[in-house]
């Protein structure tokens, strides 16, 4: 792109609001910022890292063995884990299960999760480094050039698109609602990407771009406000954020469907957590 277009005094404290609020929500306790492991259930009671207590599954129930003298107790409730005790979960679906440690035994949380129809264990603790030292994402400047004006094109029906994830292991689906169509000055064709639908009919699109390995994460997503009537879209490409697999190598976050990719580089939104 050329020369950035100057941004007012508005659109800037709109951008700042939204950066205080990214950011507070990234550094919240147990948040994703707090993740230590990812370690999958076996078969026989097992010990795992970071936690205590004798884990297993037999595929379709997740179990848990301990007593009353490791200090597990159950997130919901506060009561002591003192036996076995079991959950069973859907694919995709996550429980903040039991907590341990530090001063008030709230420390470390641990959350079940079933993934790729298989139970697995993250750990989120609020001592980690990369919350405690947690400053901010960093991200390239506003640039209100980056807003730009596009269409929504909805499918007549949702279609399910295989799709790889942060853990190879995992393999993930994208049901696609349609595709957000856009140009972007420099770039001779037009861009099209498909779009998953969020709340109140908004839009999420994950995409590569150039920038990718180099400034930015992997990939990166961006939301984008529900369609208007005439099936209009503003994409604010400045609110591009990371996955939380950009900060931890524990997540299991959705990559993009194959070519949602944007042949130049979007220099706007965030960039490497680490720069």
């Amino acid at each position: 792109m050329s020369s950035p277009t100057t941004a007012t005094d508005a659109q800037l404290a709109r951008w700042e609001r939204f950066r205080s609020g990214r950011n507070a929500a990234l550094a919240t306790d147990h948040g994703w910022l707090t993740l230590t492991s990812f370690q999958w259930l076996q078969p026989e009671p097992s010990e795992l890292e970071l936690v205590p207590g004798l884990w297993s599954t037999d595929g379709t129930t997740a179990f848990l063995t301990a007593s009353a003298a490791d200090g597990l107790t159950f997130v919901e409730t506060g009561d002591p884990v003192d036996g076995t005790v079991s959950a069973v979960l859907q694919d995709e679906e996550s429980l903040m299960w039991v907590q341990w440690g530090g001063v008030d035994g709230r420390q470390v949380v641990v959350e079940l999760a079933m993934r790729a129809d298989k139970y697995a264990i993250r750990t989120r603790d609020n001592s980690s480094p990369v919350l405690t030292e947690f400053r901010g994402v960093p991200t390239f400047s506003y640039n209100p050039d980056w807003v730009i004006e596009g269409r929504f094109e909805a499918y007549p029906e949702p279609v399910d698109v295989p799709i790889g994830t942060a853990n190879p292991l995992v393999d993930g689906v994208h049901r696609s609602v349609g595709e957000v169509v856009f140009r972007v000055p420099g770039v001779p064709h037009e861009i099209r990407l498909h779009a998953e639908e969020e709340k109140l009919g908004a839009l999420n699109v994950t995409f590569h771009d150039e920038t990718n390995g180099d400034s930015t994460d992997e990939w990166r997503k961006v939301f984008i406000p529900r369609p208007r009537p005439d099936g209009s879209v503003v994409i604010d490409f400045n609110r591009t954020i990371n996955y939380p697999s950009a900060f931890s190598p524990y997540g299991t976050c959705p990559m993009p469907v194959r070519g949602n990719s944007i042949d130049v580089r979007v220099e706007a939104g965030e960039k490497l957590p680490q720069e």
